[in-house]
């Protein structure tokens, strides 16, 4: 009897001890790759590349105007996988000189040969403004040539607290939401609580995981028809 229970608190120990782990990129195949991070061999297996262009400040200027600064690697020249171009937004007061930017960058990538499919937007837009973020998003998406896509960062709270008709909303307007369980370059200590939720989501989306991070996926998570995978944030060590 003794041994029987010895058996069965190792095993449980060993689960436990099993039940979280360090995000390995060398896991993964699709990364964000933003300012200041050094390149790293995982890029080599890359299938999908999330490539910060640039940041949407708040309206602090004289003028009142947002601007939108230059970020992130110099265009490159690609040739496998798909490519998002990424911009980091504070404010959705955008006037149209930043529109004008932002598009005339996407053809630049375009031009030099990448196989760039989409535009991505993060901001955190918190739960009570999501229906302006949506409003935004569909101004965008009509600005967009037809064949970009449009993707976004999310909150892990938006499947807890949004409205499910807001939610429904931005199923018609982006291709994916990217979930993001870390806040700054950490996880965010209660992450599964929310995860539950989000698997519930009912258009597509990916779960967004901080290198060097906290990670265990839930059964759960893979059975969900909508669920694309990860995308995991590259830090310097």
């Amino acid at each position: 009897m003794l041994r029987a229970v010895a058996v069965a608190l190792a095993l449980l120990l060993g689960s436990a001890g099993a039940a979280a782990g360090e995000v390995d990129a060398a896991d993964h195949d699709a990364f964000w790759l933003w300012s200041g991070v050094a390149a790293q061999p995982v890029l080599a297996q890359a299938r999908t590349l999330y490539v910060l262009q640039g940041q949407v400040s708040a309206p602090r200027y004289k003028d009142g105007n947002a601007r939108l600064i230059a970020q992130g690697i110099a265009i490159p020249r690609l040739s496998k996988g798909e490519v998002w171009v990424v911009y980091r937004a504070h404010t959705l007061r955008w006037h149209e000189d930043i529109y004008r930017t932002l598009l005339a960058q996407l053809r630049r990538w375009r031009a030099a040969g990448n196989p760039v499919v989409g535009v991505q937007i993060d901001f955190d837009a918190r739960t009570r403004y999501l229906g302006e973020y949506v409003e935004f998003l569909e101004d965008l998406r009509k600005r967009l040539p037809a064949d970009c896509r449009l993707s976004i960062t999310g909150l892990m709270d938006w499947g807890s607290n949004a409205a499910p008709e807001t939610i429904n909303r931005l199923a018609g307007v982006v291709d994916e939401v990217v979930v993001q369980t870390y806040q700054g370059r950490h996880t965010i200590p209660n992450y599964a609580a929310y995860l539950p939720r989000v698997a519930r989501l009912q258009l597509p989306f990916r779960i967004g995981l901080a290198q060097y991070g906290e990670w265990q996926a839930p059964d759960y998570l893979a059975r969900s028809p909508w669920f694309r995978g990860y995308v995991v944030f590259l830090q310097n060590p």
